[in-house]
């Protein structure tokens, strides 16, 4: 139980960073420097401004500087992202395969919070965990190995297809993201993790356009949707296949 509470902490703090990867590496911006500042006044935030979720109930969600509220993106992601941490051990047991799962996270948690601000999955950021998944997938394969070339291979043409139908509807960083999904989960769970995603597009997007929160032609970022199914997939996938075939039998 110790454990699970140092990962959740862990993972809120590297939610605050992915947060700030999130929103600087879109517009070109160091993820170093400067250090973060309210976006109102330019007030530079001092080491308990920083402290992740809780400096927001502290400062009751308004800048310290000029009193401008505070977005609640900022502690929900950091939560979030220490929630599905503490979370992944029940799912990978201390393996290896944790590592993975912690890496997916942290990729969802970036392109999440591009994709809301910005409608971009930045390539530097997909290229960047490639490289860790790459090296991940040599240490702890796919049985059999060639799973994640195929399941690469199948979601970079499947997403491919679709953004050509779709002339735009469907962006290419989705694609190149499908390639990557494809490549950790290989071919039957990259199926699955498309299928999820575009039911919770289907459904949330329906629901919110019903409600008026979003117009029917306004675009809705697809990251989020992607994050959520691939991750129900990479978690639950081979109990939700099982349970598909013994309805179908």
């Amino acid at each position: 139980m110790m454990i699970n509470l140092v990962i959740f902490i862990y993972g809120i703090i590297f939610g605050s960073f992915y947060n700030v990867v999130g929103l600087r590496v879109p517009e070109k911006k160091s993820i170093v420097t400067p250090r973060s500042a309210c976006s109102s006044c330019g007030h530079q935030l001092t080491p308990i401004e920083l402290i992740p979720v809780i400096s927001y109930f502290i400062q009751k969600g308004k800048c310290r500087g000029c009193g401008s509220r505070i977005s609640p993106i900022y502690p929900t992601f950091e939560l979030l992202t220490g929630i599905l941490f503490a979370a992944a051990p029940y799912f990978t047991g201390w393996s290896g395969e944790l590592v993975v799962a912690l890496t997916l996270i942290s990729l969802f948690m970036i392109i999440t919070v591009s994709d809301i601000h910005y409608m971009i999955i930045p390539d530097k950021i997909l290229i960047w965990f490639a490289g860790f998944f790459l090296l991940e997938r040599i240490i702890w394969p796919l049985d059999p190995w060639w799973n994640s070339l195929l399941g690469a291979l199948t979601g970079f043409l499947l997403l491919l297809v679709i953004a050509i139908i779709s002339k735009g509807g469907m962006g290419f960083g989705d694609v190149k993201l499908y390639a990557l999904i494809g490549f950790v989960l290989g071919f039957k769970l990259v199926l699955l993790s498309f299928f999820l995603s575009t039911l919770f597009g289907a459904v949330i997007g329906g629901l919110a356009m019903l409600l008026k929160i979003v117009k029917r032609q306004q675009p809705i970022p697809f990251g989020p949707f992607i994050a959520a199914g691939t991750l129900v997939a990479y978690f639950y996938g081979n109990e939700l296949i099982n349970l598909y075939l013994q309805i179908l039998s």
